[in-house]
């Protein structure tokens, strides 16, 4: 038993469950019932009244007790439901209830017959557990409460607490107005205000602490937990109005996450990201090394795109800074516009439209084809290139791909040994490669003049890896017969004018860079990017990292977990398990992954750490970063 000198008070309600117990058995007691959701709907408006003071508890208590209709049988059912209903930090944190067991009090409102049983389940007895009793008639029905009971009457937590005459300093954890009142009247010594389930301002506004999770509790008093730092203190700043399901996924996981509709020019985002532990990104946003300089608390980039040219990769790795981005999520709608933009060029379907809105009409087959049994240029083999690879020749398209990595052919794709044997014989090429700087203008004048004559090109790569004064130049003198162009050498960085010689170009399909902008990729991406957030935050793991050693991690079982990010020189692995010997600490798992740059130590123990250790850690020569993971 580990002695404090402090005693911990509990509510129940909406504290240790996420949920007010009465509202949930009138919910259950009420199936069935016309009026359910009226009748419900007036219980939880009640119980606000009552929790906020605003009505005597006593009433608040009667009149609900009056709506519930309920039967001892139901207490049952209720005590299932709430079992399941438990707040999801008091849950994690379960070894905290066992271990200070002696000095953990729940003082509630609630009634005894359905707490007992929940709280049991954390190792609080009976007798430590102060809350009000039902009364019941002969057939079971509940009828009422114990009247006499202290905490029936208004404020009754105060004189609950003080007939208790705990020692030492007294802190209460609760949700409500009657918590804070055992505060206000002077016989408890801290207020903290638990908001993980709701959020009342009477109740913030008069604590000494707010609690977003216990987590957040255990942190401020230094006691033993699930998490070694408490996610609602690692703040998360999403800029360029990334998918809102990014900001759900990570707001629900209880990190602080702030999000901006647009991207940042250097000076501004070099004062945002003080403090800031996590960046949410897409293309616009430059993460550059003054930026990196000023991040004091930068542990992650995510970028929410495939790109990430954007950021300084290797200064992120030298100053520790992971990077993740999103490689797949967004294929699909890439291939999908990139089939559509192949028809619509071999088709001549933007000079129809354009005429049709000119109010011509000009029904022809002059220029129009059909894509079955054309040649289809594919530069680039990667996840984009292989899936328009399958799709093109469901199309009934002779599929052929150049790549300067070797790539395994799809279906009956032909590999093509050089670009030029690829341009020569394709009828639209179409352009999939990477944003390595060395591809500027990959696709140049003497490029275009391999190609035959007539065919379509298209671009939904890297505005950089087309000379666009030469494809103009190209189009005008009708070497090319048309082109789909979504991206561009310099984009605005934010919606507005936008100039390009590609304009007013007959069969030309100019797009704003949407080629991966559908509802169902952001969607995806929101869901992709914030998971490897995630997962390195809370884990350690680097699997997908651009810039970084790759580990992926089992999953943690009563372990503390060291992560020790350093300069790859020799020796530093000798030295972290010196300090550990040193400590008397014992290795259950220890893994390792390096580059010519940075190694990336992950250091799991089983038992406990004196303190001093960490020190030692970070003291070694060339750490770069290092965290604990509870």
């Amino acid at each position: 038993m580990v002695e404090t000198g402090r005693k911990y008070v509990f509510d129940f309600d909406s504290t240790l469950t996420r949920v007010e117990a009465l509202d949930v058995l009138a919910e259950m007691t009420l199936q069935g019932n016309p009026k359910r959701e009226e009748i419900v709907a007036e219980i939880q408006h009640i119980t606000n009244l009552g929790i906020d003071g605003d009505i005597s508890f006593t009433e608040s208590l009667e009149r609900r007790i009056r709506l519930l209709n309920a039967n001892k049988s139901d207490l049952e059912n209720l005590v299932v439901e709430l079992r399941q209903k438990i707040s999801k930090s008091i849950a994690s944190n379960k070894d905290f209830f066992h271990e200070f067991a002696e000095d953990i009090y729940v003082i509630s409102c609630g009634f005894k017959e359905f707490i007992d049983p929940i709280v049991a389940e954390y190792n609080i007895p009976s007798d430590r557990v102060y809350a009000n009793t039902f009364t019941f008639d002969e057939e079971g029905n509940i009828t009422g409460f114990d009247e006499t009971n202290v905490l029936a009457s208004h404020n009754g937590k105060i004189e609950c607490l003080k007939r208790l005459d705990l020692d030492g300093e007294v802190q209460v954890i609760g949700d409500g107005y009657s918590d804070y009142v055992m505060r206000e009247a002077g016989i408890a010594h801290k207020f903290f205000a638990y908001t993980e389930n709701v959020h009342r301002e009477k109740a913030t506004n008069n604590a000494d602490h707010v609690a977003p999770n216990l987590d957040e509790f255990l942190f401020v008093n230094d006691l033993p937990r699930n998490l070694s730092y408490p996610k609602n203190r690692i703040k998360i700043l999403l800029l360029e109005n990334v998918h809102p399901a990014a900001f759900d996924n990570l707001s629900e996981e209880g990190f602080s996450v702030e999000l901006v509709k647009h991207s940042l020019p250097e000076e501004e985002l070099i004062e945002r990201i003080k403090g800031v532990h996590v960046l949410g990104i897409r293309s616009k946003t430059q993460v550059t090394q003054k930026v990196l300089e000023a991040a004091d608390k930068l542990l992650v980039v995510g970028a929410f795109c495939i790109g990430t040219t954007q950021i300084d990769l290797d200064y992120s790795k030298k100053k520790g800074v992971v990077v993740f981005n999103a490689p797949y999520s967004n294929t699909r709608s890439v291939v999908e516009l990139a089939i559509g933009q192949t028809i619509m060029l071999m088709r001549s379907i933007f000079p129809r439209s354009t005429e049709i809105h000119n109010g011509e009409w000009n029904k022809t087959a002059i220029g129009s084809q059909e894509v079955r049994g054309k040649n289809l240029g594919i530069v680039g083999y990667g996840n984009i290139g292989k899936q328009m690879s399958v799709l093109a020749e469901a199309m009934g398209m002779r599929v052929y791909y150049y790549d300067v990595a070797d790539q395994l052919a799809l279906g009956n794709a032909v590999k093509c040994s050089t670009l030029e044997d690829l341009l020569s014989i394709s009828d639209v090429v179409t352009l999939h490669i990477d944003d390595n700087k060395a591809n500027k203008n990959f696709i140049g004048e003497r490029e275009i003049n391999q190609m035959k004559d007539g065919a379509k090109l298209i671009n939904l790569s890297r505005g950089f890896v087309v000379d666009i004064e030469a494809l103009a130049a190209a189009l005008k003198s009708g070497k090319l017969g048309g082109a789909a162009i979504d991206v561009y050498p310099s984009e605005p960085r934010s919606n507005g004018e936008f100039s390009t010689p590609l304009q007013g170009l007959s069969n030309v399909i100019l797009t704003p860079h949407i080629g991966g902008s559908t509802e169902e990729a952001q969607r995806d991406i929101a869901d992709f990017v914030p998971n490897k957030i995630m997962d390195y935050i809370n884990s350690g793991n680097t699997v997908d990292a651009v810039n970084f050693p790759n580990i992926r991690l089992p999953k943690q079982n009563k372990a503390h977990r060291f992560l020790h990010i350093h300069k790859n020189v020799p020796g530093i692995m000798a030295k972290i398990n010196e300090v550990l010997a040193k400590y008397g600490l014992n290795i259950s798992g220890q893994y390792l992954s390096t580059d010519p740059d940075v190694g990336y130590v992950i250091t799991d123990l089983d038992k406990e750490y004196d303190k001093d250790v960490i020190k030692a850690l970070k003291k070694i020569e060339n750490t770069i970063k290092f965290r604990v993971l509870y």
